[in-house]
């Protein structure tokens, strides 16, 4: 069965709106970003939800429904394949220097504004792209369209999730985690119900070509599908998953694997509950706007646009530009383009 449009648009929609709830608070403390959810997102409408957030006084002064490049960057992956058909690194790598050189970019991470200034002024991108063991999470944060694309085609997926890493990163954890997420969409998309052991030994099979070490830590994340929140992260960093990470846990690092696999417990821990997911991402703290940014794709790709919350969607922006309509449309494009009218 052909998974529905409004799965496409749940996709980005929830990919853009976790992105957008977690931005406020990136790089804060767990303790910090559990009383943003408490205090100002749960329960609250909007407009309260805003004027408590400028009472919090949070580590980045943006207006409750602004996303970041997480989903700027996901949003211009699947303009380029409503363009050009395909994943094509070249038209990808374009669009974002586009970005760059219109100063359009939103709280990208040092890795990427690197790459990203560096393209846009005129690098190739298979010269300009990090290389090893630079293992930020770039690479799968955007990587959620790639699911939407080649949910049928699983040597497709792993190879356009590999090849849009490349782009800004060459080390392999990246490109790992980037088909992680991309097939987590893919798996999202039709499995019903989601059966959490199945899921991630799945998500592993196709990891392993790329890096067995994180297919491991993706396969083993189902032993701790039973710990609180609080546990759970806190095995990942113990467990060495966050690499020059202290013993006190200070939220989910922007290292690749850690942020991916935080992810994916979130979505799996309350898979059919949009904004459980999203709250559990971001009260762990840290790269909070990642984190739901991806677990968010994976929880509107499941669930579909219309058991997203409409009273947050509709301040979804982008400075004033591509808004929830807009980026709506972009997902129906999509859609279209992957499954044209008889």
């Amino acid at each position: 069965m052909l998974p529905a449009k409004e799965q496409f648009s749940g996709c980005l929609i929830g990919q853009s709106l976790g992105d957008a709830l977690g931005a406020p608070v990136e790089g804060q403390d767990p303790t910090s970003c559990a009383r943003y959810v408490n205090s100002v997102l749960r329960g609250a409408e909007p407009a309260a939800a805003a004027r408590g957030l400028s009472a919090l006084q949070p580590a980045r002064e943006l207006p409750l429904g602004q996303y970041t490049d997480d989903s700027q960057l996901a949003r211009e992956l699947m303009l380029s394949y409503v363009a050009r058909g395909a994943f094509e690194a070249r038209d990808y790598a374009q669009r974002l220097g586009d970005l760059f050189r219109a100063d359009r970019v939103v709280g990208a991470g040092r890795a990427t504004q690197e790459v990203g200034r560096r393209i846009a002024s005129g690098v190739a991108y298979e010269q300009a792209a990090i290389r090893a063991p630079s293992a930020g999470n770039s690479s799968a944060m955007r990587a959620a369209p790639i699911g939407l694309f080649y949910y049928d085609d699983p040597a497709s997926l792993i190879a356009a999730a590999r090849d849009q890493s490349r782009v800004t990163h060459h080390d392999p954890r990246c490109a790992a985690g980037a088909v992680a997420i991309a097939g987590a969409v893919a798996l999202a998309l039709r499995q019903r119900p989601i059966v959490a052991e199945s899921f991630l030994a799945q998500l592993a099979e196709w990891v392993r070509p790329i890096d067995q070490s994180v297919a491991f830590d993706v396969y083993q994340l189902s032993a701790w599908g039973s710990l609180s929140p609080e546990a759970a992260a806190t095995f990942m960093v113990r467990a060495g998953l966050c690499p020059g990470s202290s013993s006190e846990w200070r939220g989910v690092s922007s290292y690749v694997v850690t942020s991916v696999l935080w992810s994916l417990y979130c979505f799996l821990r309350t898979p059919e509950d949009y904004l459980e997911t999203i709250y559990t991402a971001i009260s762990a703290g840290g790269d909070a706007d990642t984190t739901a940014a991806m677990a968010g794709a994976i929880s509107g790709a499941h669930l579909g646009l219309a058991l997203l919350p409409a009273r947050w969607t509709p301040r979804l922006t982008d400075r004033g530009q591509w808004g929830h309509t807009e980026l709506i449309e972009i997902a129906e494009r999509c859609y279209t383009r992957k499954h044209p009218p008889a």
